[in-house]
């Protein structure tokens, strides 16, 4: 590889000044000889000469065998602020209506007079055009939910090597899963939901997103498998277009769409379990593209798609979406995401100056205006860098420069109250400043610091360096502007490489929740990670897709890597969220399998996979509270 200067530009400089407070936190080659250390072997002592002797042989090995434990059925349910019969009034002159359903060969609807009509609805359909849009999914109304059979909830063998810690989580330690709405529910175009990116996203020779696991019908005996297995926190997205399908303020809200969620969050409820509620995961409704229905969604300038933030509009009717939501919602919900990992659907500056006002903004409706009592925050992505030498001041220069535009973006004015940081105001030079008077209002309005830490990525300089770098949007490292690579200064990998672009990187994970605490001086919260196992897709026999044991070897070392920072670093880390609860759409791939769970496509028949048990046993056996968290 290329070697880099030591010497640092002011930029630079100037982050290594500001996180030098955090700077005991980066991993550092030290060189070690000597055997590997045993700390909890107590007997390395004993004699090296064996004594060997005959004995009469038998069978006497026996299996044990155990279930695992559901979530008891509540008897009380906590409230987080008003019912919306009190809150009603906070969104004034709300109309709501249902629509029907919708397909290409559909005969017209005849109330062509009502610009919000069925036929005003389909043909937002029509315009959207989803390619070899296709209705045939399995079910079509809701599903009762049936008890699990205790066969289904047996707990696989062990690994033989497994965690040795003896710590134990807080009492008020969050353990859940998550799912989103466009990855899971299905029903495309049924009962008044309108069309959103999501529903287009996908590239000729992709997967599209219309029927997924149809978790829209099967919601129920989801939730009634998690509770059954032992999660105590169920994370869901809530689609806009649902709720409004027109998408804009003065539109109907989608009767159909605001009963489907009261029943997600009341039935998550009843099981004993808790809900918790992201406002929007990347499912723009299409209305915000206008014209450019049909345009590149990858061609943007700082993210990976264009989710649109940047529309004029976009803001306010956000915000008015947000806050039908929380009116219906946040007495039974006590943690909101306003947005899912923001930058990758940002297109410029304009769209990060929409993320934190709008989300200011809800924040301060829930805290000042219903006097809601549950958190609210956002969840930001960042497969966290880290120096490929971190004795090369350069290189560590690069690591912050790369986490800073990610991550300090966001909570720079939203967090800590104080401008956006040099890594993104040299990037984006279109980036809309903030006053002393919005830097004031955005303060504090995350309660919580929350990332999706799903692996690390070595980082070091451009050729050139990182300012040449942000000023050339033609630059192939444009706009992180480091040079990202997975092995480390010897030329290993960083970690056991996934299907694609994972790696287990426990150690990594200690050291940025370090950097989240240590600079925003907020609870972290892991509000997603997860892993595909390599090649599981390729698996013709589905005990070989349940027996995933790399992914228990991910959860398990990230989980303990947790506690260590809880316990060793004096680290809040409020809570995790297993992404995901079953494998589901991958914004155009059902082979990219994050799931604790098979899914079946024929009979949508879901089966526990071997990681799901191991996850939730390490849990429970170290949660002093967990029935009553």
């Amino acid at each position: 590889m290329a070697r880099y200067s030591h010497l640092v530009s002011g930029a630079a400089l100037l982050l290594q000044l500001q996180h030098a407070h955090i700077a005991y936190a980066q991993q550092v080659y030290i060189l070690f000889n000597g055997t590997s250390p045993r700390p909890d072997c107590t007997g390395c002592d004993i004699p090296a000469t064996p004594t060997y002797k005959f004995s009469s042989f038998s069978f006497t090995q026996t299996e044990t065998y155990r279930y695992a434990s559901s979530i008891a059925p509540a008897t009380t349910t906590m409230t987080y602020a008003r019912p919306y019969s009190a809150l009603s009034s906070l969104v004034p002159s709300l109309t709501t209506t249902k629509w029907g359903n919708w397909s290409p060969n559909d005969t017209a609807a005849t109330d062509t007079a009502d610009p919000y009509g069925q036929a005003a609805w389909s043909s937002l359909w029509a315009w959207a055009n989803p390619t070899n849009f296709t209705t045939t999914g399995i079910y079509s109304t809701t599903v009762s939910p049936t008890p699990l059979p205790s066969s289904e909830l047996v707990l696989p063998p062990k690994d033989y090597f497994g965690p040795t810690d003896c710590y134990n989580f807080p009492a008020d330690f969050i353990f859940g899963v998550a799912g989103s709405a466009a990855q899971i529910e299905g029903a495309i175009a049924r009962e008044g939901k309108g069309p959103n990116l999501m529903d287009v996203l996908a590239r000729p020779g992709q997967a599209n997103n219309y029927v997924t696991n149809e978790n829209y019908y099967l919601y129920k005996q989801d939730i009634e498998r998690l509770a059954s297995i032992g999660v105590k926190y169920y994370s869901f997205s809530i689609a806009w277009s649902r709720i409004l399908p027109f998408a804009l303020p003065g539109t109907p809200v989608n009767q159909a769409g605001i009963d489907h969620y009261d029943d997600i969050i009341n039935f998550v409820l009843s099981k004993g379990m808790i809900p918790t509620v992201t406002i929007i995961h990347f499912d723009t409704p299409l209305q915000f593209f206008a014209a450019n229905v049909s345009a590149k969604w990858d061609d943007v300038a700082i993210g990976y798609t264009n989710g649109a933030y940047q529309n004029s509009t976009f803001e306010d009717a956000f915000v008015h979406y947000g806050k039908i939501v929380l009116t219906h919602f946040a007495d039974r919900v006590p943690i909101w995401f306003t947005f899912n990992e923001p930058l990758l659907y940002s297109d410029n500056g304009a769209s990060i100056n929409t993320v934190v006002k709008s989300h200011a903004r809800l924040a301060h409706f829930y805290k000042d205006v219903i006097k809601g009592t549950g958190k609210i925050g956002m969840k930001l992505n960042d497969n966290f860098g880290v120096p490929l030498n971190p004795k090369n001041e350069s290189h560590v220069a690069a690591a912050y420069h790369f986490n800073s535009f990610q991550l300090d973006t966001f909570w720079n004015p939203l967090v800590l109250g104080v401008d956006y940081p040099d890594a993104f105001k040299i990037t984006v030079p279109d980036y809309v400043p903030l006053n002393a008077t919005d830097l004031a209002y955005m303060k504090d309005t995350c309660d919580f610091v929350a990332v999706d830490p799903y692996t690390a990525t070595v980082v070091s300089p451009p050729p050139g360096g990182i300012e040449e770098c942000a000023m050339n949007s033609s630059s192939p490292y444009f706009p992180y502007c480091v040079v990202q690579q997975t092995n480390n200064t010897f030329g290993w990998n960083i970690g056991y490489r996934s299907y694609s672009y994972v790696y287990i990187t426990p150690e990594y994970l200690r050291t940025y929740i370090n950097y989240l605490w240590n600079t925003f001086k907020k609870p972290v919260f892991v509000s997603e990670f997860g892993f595909p196992v390599f090649g599981e897709a390729d698996k013709a026999v589905v005990e070989d897709q349940l027996f995933d044991t790399p992914r228990s070897l991910y959860y398990l070392s990230f989980m303990s890597e947790i506690l260590k920072a809880i316990w060793e670093d004096g680290v809040n880390v409020m809570g995790v969220l297993a992404w995901s609860f079953a494998d589901n759409w991958e914004f155009g791939d059902y082979d990219a399998r994050f799931g604790l769970q098979v899914v079946d496509r024929t009979n949508q028949k879901r089966r526990f996979k071997k990681s799901f048990f191991d996850l939730v046993d390490f849990v429970r056996d170290r949660h002093p509270n967990y029935e009553s968290t």
